[in-house]
């Protein structure tokens, strides 16, 4: 359908800076957290968007379970999306805060290819020239001591738990991209609430049963740590309720383009809180990811408006 003007220019892609903030700031709080598994506050996580989601779901009584043809499809990105969020956490736990943002940015150029290859999407020599862009942006955050030397720096803790945060943050942008991959099989036949609801309730359920296997369930020991998990919960939330109101009124491309600034946000926290300086080498792979994404923002964006015009004539 056509997307409703904004009341005032510019107000979308206030909302997307506001909405790249809130998740820098939650990303933050969780770099802050001690003692706290991801899994667990991933948990987290999952019981504040079912709070939300729960009333959205009895006002527009779409129900608990989805058409019948569609469940396959929302259990799959209710597993896929969960996965993401767990390893994202992850990831912003045990390596740089900038390092992990700026890998999650390579979803777009994933999602493309996905798309290419599961829904017959056109994928041309511009994306794939995006996909070698994403992955160099990769290694020069990785730093592979086959290619740079036993010696990497700029990394926290021991070289292991920066690639196994790499790894992770790879595949979650891998599942994050399949989301939206089934999300577009999907289309509007199944309400936006219902999508998150089957996010929460797996990602929940999933949750609980790692976190029994793993015996890491566990409160917080300090009052800081339990503030801390209520706001990534509600920062979360937030950030992701203005990129929707972004999408809403603006068009998806200057969206993409703007949601970089998550990159600029990560570098500025990871420096005046965490006193840690990014190197070059995350410097050099935070442009090469960017350009890559942003390139293909762009594309998509040009392709949809010459679809338009087409339509109207």
């Amino acid at each position: 359908g056509t997307k409703k003007k904004a009341a005032c220019p510019g107000l979308g892609l206030f909302y997307t800076i506001l909405s790249a903030f809130l998740f820098s700031v939650a990303s933050l709080f969780l770099k802050k957290i001690e003692d706290v598994h991801s899994v667990e506050v991933s948990a987290f996580r999952c019981v504040f968007q079912m709070a939300f989601v729960l009333p959205g779901l009895i006002y527009y009584k779409t129900g608990f379970l989805g058409p019948k043809g569609k469940r396959i499809f929302l259990f799959f990105r209710g597993f896929l999306g969960s996965t993401a969020m767990v390893l994202l956490y992850y990831a912003y736990q045990v390596m740089p805060l900038a390092d992990a943002t700026v890998i999650t940015f390579t979803s777009p150029v994933f999602t493309s290819l996905l798309a290419w290859i599961f829904l017959k999407e056109k994928y041309s020599l511009w994306d794939l020239l995006f996909t070698l862009f994403a992955i160099t942006g990769v290694i020069l955050i990785a730093r592979p001591p086959f290619l740079f030397g036993s010696h990497v720096t700029g990394i926290e803790g021991s070289y292991t738990n920066h690639l196994k945060g790499t790894i992770a943050a790879i595949t979650s942008t891998l599942s994050a991209a399949s989301t939206i991959v089934i999300l577009r099989k999907v289309g509007k036949s199944v309400h936006y609430f219902l999508s998150i609801w089957y996010y929460a309730v797996i990602g929940l359920i999933g949750c609980v049963i790692a976190l029994f296997v793993l015996n890491e369930w566990r409160l917080p020991h300090c009052g800081r740590d339990r503030v801390f998990l209520i706001l990534i919960g509600l920062l979360g939330l937030g950030g992701q309720v203005f990129l929707t109101k972004a999408l809403q009124i603006e068009k998806a491309g200057p969206v993409s383009i703007m949601k970089t600034m998550d990159v600029v946000f990560a570098f500025i926290l990871q420096v005046l809180f965490l006193n840690h300086l990014p190197t070059w080498w995350t410097v050099g792979g935070a442009l090469c990811v960017v350009a890559s994404s942003s390139g293909t923002a762009i594309r998509k964006w040009r392709h949809s408006v010459k679809k338009a015009k087409q339509r109207e004539i």
